[in-house]
């Protein structure tokens, strides 16, 4: 049986050394980090996302700063607001929740975000410097990933992954990612032929695909650390893609869903806030 890999719980380890570290930094004399959360119109995944962020960030001693537009909102008065968060200093981090309404332009919208406060790391400049292999911040999701498959403690170097899904939240930021831990790095999509060959060929499995329970036993090679990022509502339950109980008969690792990846992108999100604020008050 395979070993699950908590998200919670690695989560919380981690949580605890970053609390310590801020408050440290305001024992000193230090503010409190800050960051601000946009919100446009009433997605009900952001609405979610957001309650659990302000959460995390209550427990570290982060503000959180949440600004709610109306979904009407135009182009040029969304950037104006965000250039304001741009200009104000006490602000540490920006994060806008995604998706936006259809009127505007997402690609738009968050090139606009100052480089030193992407903290969700999705701006064109970030995201460049990412894959120069330059100090930039990662995106939160892709961390996490990186962080759960590294809490197996498994050499990765020469490892074969397969990541399924080319978004650029996900699977290209991902790809990057164990690239740079020197494993050998396939990336599946909808086009791909022998989809399922490839991936019983994978050390690590990366699935991001959002198709419950698609990926079966069938799909793994024994041993394997299989990372779910798949969260598809199902008759009211979260469900990731991997089929958690048949899947678990031949992975080595396994992550849940929920539990797994998603507990652990919040406090990714902290910790790139935590980053970018030490830069702003050191």
């Amino acid at each position: 049986m395979a070993v699950k890999l908590s998200g919670k719980e690695l989560a919380l380890s981690r949580k605890i050394s970053l609390k310590e570290a801020i408050l440290k930094g305001t024992s000193e004399g230090k503010r409190h980090p800050a960051l601000a959360s946009v919100i446009v119109g009433e997605d009900g995944g952001s609405l979610s996302y957001i309650k659990g962020q302000k959460k995390v960030s209550e427990e570290l001693g982060i503000r959180y700063d949440m600004k709610t537009f109306d979904g009407k909102i135009s182009e040029e008065e969304l950037i104006n607001e965000i250039e304001e968060l741009n200009s104000n200093e006490e602000i540490d981090g920006i994060i806008i929740q995604l998706p936006l309404p259809a009127h505007l332009n997402e690609d738009k919208i968050l090139s606009c975000i100052s480089a030193d406060k992407d903290v969700d790391g999705l701006t064109d400049v970030n995201f460049g410097k990412f894959c120069k292999g330059r100090e930039a911040f990662i995106p939160c999701t892709a961390r996490s990933i990186l962080k759960l498959i590294k809490s197996t403690e498994e050499n990765l170097e020469g490892k074969r992954t397969v990541v399924l899904g080319r978004s650029n939240i996900v699977g290209k930021p991902v790809a990057m990612l164990l690239l740079g831990e020197h494993t050998t790095v396939s990336i599946c999509h909808s086009r791909t032929e022998n989809m399922k060959e490839i991936c019983r060929g994978a050390d690590i499995l990366i699935s991001a695909m959002g198709k419950p329970a698609y990926i079966t036993k069938d799909f793994v090679k024994d041993g394997a650390i299989v990372i779910d990022v798949g969260t598809t509502m199902v008759e009211g339950k979260v469900r990731g893609d991997v089929d958690f109980d048949e899947v678990s008969q031949v992975a080595g690792y396994i992550t849940p869903v929920p539990g797994g990846v998603g507990a652990m992108t919040t406090t990714m999100l902290m910790e790139n806030t935590y980053e970018a604020w030490i830069k702003n008050v050191y």
